[in-house]
């Protein structure tokens, strides 16, 4: 099936959708009102000759504690607004670059006071940590500190503290914004999502964000991503408006100049991917093109020399895009693959159209190849489970038994679905589409242990869900919420590699995921109570669904950009919304009644 061409304002349409879906409702548990690709909660602060402002003169010293965790927030030069609550001895040996981290509701409890001595704990829920880079990461447990204070000149003041920003989330996501670098993968058909969260000025921010794409992807990504705007690429003099004018660089209108030293030696090709990873960092930012881009002095591109580059002249790169449905909706009924349209559902051609005895499926992103788990009616002790493999209105073969057998999820170019077999062993299988010859690849899956300082990870592997990018793998495991890395090794082979939690304060298990959008999944779990929810896949944000017309459980969900299903108890049903309305809820699809589920590629 051919890929249709998609215009700005299609993209734009996806967009609004990613954004609402991501809209903050009243009482969730984490870090608040965000959006994908980008976070609300901006305080786009500008400079002021006074500075920050000092602490309020007679504080109590509990309460003056509270308005440090407030000025933490704020990194200016070495968090500044912070260091005015300390005595000069504190701030000069305060490491303030040790480590940030941010807590909920922090108390503040007082263990002693006597005349102008005060000790204090501050205690606190963790919820997530920075990097100095700006990446986030979600985690558990309880931060004590304890906190020593005293009375100069009548004022009360920090004497002594442990290394290391401690901020309250709310002041964090005052100061804070979310913002996404787009690195290429390796294949160069997409550029990958890379979420850092930024305090800077409006004015300053086309400079930060670029130097971040020089510094390149975070640590765990690195390997398996591309940079073009690495040596030999580099910035080459300021940033300016597109006009030359240096001041007030991204603010209001007037576009944005750069040039690369280094890019003339780029092939085109490699040139494009620049651009898209410059012009959908700064478009996502909220940086206003046009985008005069150019290499060594000259264009970048003769073709947008005279007006520069926009989001549509590389769109076609953005992963909203790339993750389109392309074949509409399909469903598994009555244990066969069906096309859902209009008129209403029927079994699709083939093999998989033609069965009674198929528990999932998966479909290649081109419709072409179907990937499914069969029951084989088989006594104990032989496995229970297969999968097959075939062609779309085909046939199909088998490639892999088990008791268990996840969810096949098709990489974004058809080359291979990937399924967990019995919780543990993650399996590739991979298609020859010039011989039509299938085989299957072992995953290792030995880095997804013990490689991060939280909590270990622990299976069974219940869901796995490859992203369009192909470098990301989301899973459910043992109930809970990872991303990982998608990395292929020198000899071919595949790894999953740095498991990163996310909405790790659920309160009960998760069943079913998948992609939403580059950087956002929705996320099935037990219960009646917000049943639905998307997390951002840095761990820093997760809000709930709308629950209106689901009926519990929710057994599977199945996303693209632009359209989310789910299964629950009485059949599968999207998420719509009136046309006059903000109000979202689900609707039913006509003839598919419970025991169905929704079917989309990927």
């Amino acid at each position: 099936m051919s890929m249709r061409a998609v215009t700005s304002s299609r993209l734009a349409a996806i967009g609004a959708v990613l954004v609402t879906a991501l809209l903050a409702i009243s009482g969730c548990a984490s870090l608040p009102e965000s959006s994908a690709p980008q976070a609300l909660g901006t305080l786009n602060r500008e400079p002021t000759s006074e500075g920050p402002p000092p602490p309020i003169q007679g504080r109590d010293p509990d309460l003056l504690l509270r308005d440090f965790l407030q000025a933490t927030a704020d990194p200016a030069n070495r968090h500044l607004a912070a260091r005015q609550f300390m005595t000069p001895a504190a701030s000069a040996q305060w490491e303030d670059g040790a480590s940030t981290t941010i807590v909920d509701k922090p108390d503040t409890l007082r263990e002693s006071r006597v005349g102008d001595r005060a000790t204090y704990v501050i205690r606190a829920q963790k919820v997530g940590e920075l990097a100095p880079d700006g990446g986030y990461r979600a985690v558990e447990g309880i931060v004590e500190n304890k906190i020593e204070m005293s009375r100069v000149d009548g004022e009360w003041r920090i004497d002594e503290l442990p290394d290391g920003v401690v901020m309250d989330r709310t002041a964090f996501t005052k100061s804070y914004r979310r913002y996404v670098l787009y690195f290429p993968d390796p294949g160069g058909a997409s550029v990958v999502p890379d979420m850092r969260w930024i305090s800077v000025s409006k004015n300053q921010l086309p400079q930060r964000l670029l130097t971040l794409l020089t510094e390149g992807a975070q640590p765990e990504l690195a390997p398996v991503v591309r940079n073009q705007l690495a040596q030999p690429v580099s910035l080459r003099g300021p940033i300016t408006k597109a006009n030359g004018d240096p001041e007030e660089v991204g603010v209001g209108l007037g576009g944005v100049r750069i040039d690369f030293s280094g890019a003339s030696g780029l092939n085109p090709r490699d040139r494009e991917l620049l651009a898209a990873q410059v012009v959908l960092t700064l478009a996502g930012a909220d940086v206003l093109g046009p985008y005069m881009l150019l290499a060594d002095g000259k264009p970048l591109d003769e073709r947008f020399a005279a007006n520069g580059w926009s989001v549509a002249d590389v769109e076609q790169l953005s992963p909203t895009l790339f993750a389109q449905n392309r074949i509409g909706l399909h469903a598994l009924r009555g244990g066969a693959l069906t096309q859902v349209s209009e008129s209403g559902v029927s079994n699709a051609p083939g093999y998989f159209g033609s069965v009674n005895n198929l528990q999932s499926v998966g479909l290649s992103p081109d419709g072409q190849l179907v990937a499914a788990v069969a029951a084989n009616g088989r006594p104990a002790p032989e496995p229970p489970r297969t999968l097959m493999v075939g062609t779309y209105g085909g046939n199909a073969f088998p490639v892999a038994e088990g008791n268990t057998i996840s969810r096949p999820s098709w990489t974004a170019d058809g080359s291979a679905a990937w399924a967990v077999v019995d919780g543990d062993r993650v399996i590739r299988a991979v298609n020859d589409r010039g011989t039509g010859n299938v085989s299957v690849q072992e995953v290792d899956t030995s880095a997804l242990n013990g490689s991060w300082s939280g909590p270990a990870f622990r299976g069974p592997i219940t869901e796995l869900r490859v992203s369009r990018t192909g470098v990301r793998a989301a899973l459910i495991a043992d109930g809970k919420v990872y991303v990982a890395v998608v990395q292929r090794r020198p000899d071919g082979k595949y790894a999953l590699t740095s498991p990163l939690p996310l909405a790790v304060n659920l309160s009960t298990r998760a069943l079913s995921l998948d992609w939403l959008g580059g950087d956002a999944l929705i996320v099935a779990r037990e219960g009646n109570v917000d049943p639905v929810i998307t997390v951002a896949i840095d761990g820093s944000q997760q809000f709930p669904m709308t629950s209106q017309n689901l009926t519990a459980p929710v057994r599977l969900v199945s996303a693209s950009p632009t359209t989310q299903y789910v299964a629950d108890s009485r059949g599968v049903l999207e998420l719509t919304s009136k046309p006059t309305s903000e109000l979202r809820y689900w609707t039913e699809i006509p003839g598919l009644g419970s025991d169905t589920a929704p079917v989309l590629p990927g």
